[in-house]
């Protein structure tokens, strides 16, 4: 089964609780093929390797958001709430847990972790290209904006009145009458 263990495997099993990433007791213990309460017992009996920020139990509101995010059943199930296993948390687990299968188990969820992390590394990279790209776009508008201002401003041409062809006067002048001369 451990051969079996793949990265995405273990990657759906880790979950975002309180900003950070963690796998459940339950899942841990399905990878390790123990008893979730033969884990906690052993997590229990160690206690003081497990601070705040390598492992946390869960909240009756965040248990309930999970069961619903997951669909995970109301009915029978766990009594306590589970914990959560940050990264630290697993590796601990590994000095708790002696057994082979639990050293190859938590080489591979340590791996999974590695890719996670990567993997958000490449999101974060994208994310300032794509930031950069938008900010190029923008400048693009603007730019294409004026030059389709010009264009329009060309194509109204304002229509002078035509000249007469011919001698115009411009002054009014008087009739010639015979009283004048």
């Amino acid at each position: 089964m451990a051969e079996q263990l793949s990265a995405e495997i273990i990657a759906t099993k880790i979950h975002l609780i309180r900003g950070e990433k963690v796998i459940l007791d339950k899942d841990l213990a399905e990878l390790y093929g123990v008893s979730t309460s033969i884990l906690n017992k052993a997590v229990s009996r160690n206690i003081d390797r497990f601070p705040s920020d390598f492992m946390f139990a869960l909240t009756k509101d965040e248990f309930s958001n999970l069961k619903f995010h997951f669909g995970i059943s109301s009915w029978g199930g766990t009594r306590k709430l589970p914990r959560a296993f940050t990264e630290q948390g697993v590796a601990m687990l590994s000095g708790v847990l002696k057994s082979k299968r639990a050293v190859v188990v938590n080489i591979e969820i340590m791996r999974a972790f590695v890719q996670l992390r990567n993997l958000v590394s490449s999101h974060k990279q994208l994310a300032g290209k794509l930031s950069e790209l938008e900010q190029k776009l923008e400048g693009h508008d603007e730019q294409i904006q004026i030059i389709f201002q010009a264009i329009k401003e060309l194509m109204t041409t304002t229509e002078k009145p035509k000249r007469k062809i011919g001698f115009t006067i411009k002054e009014k002048q008087r009739a010639y009458s015979k009283g004048n001369q």
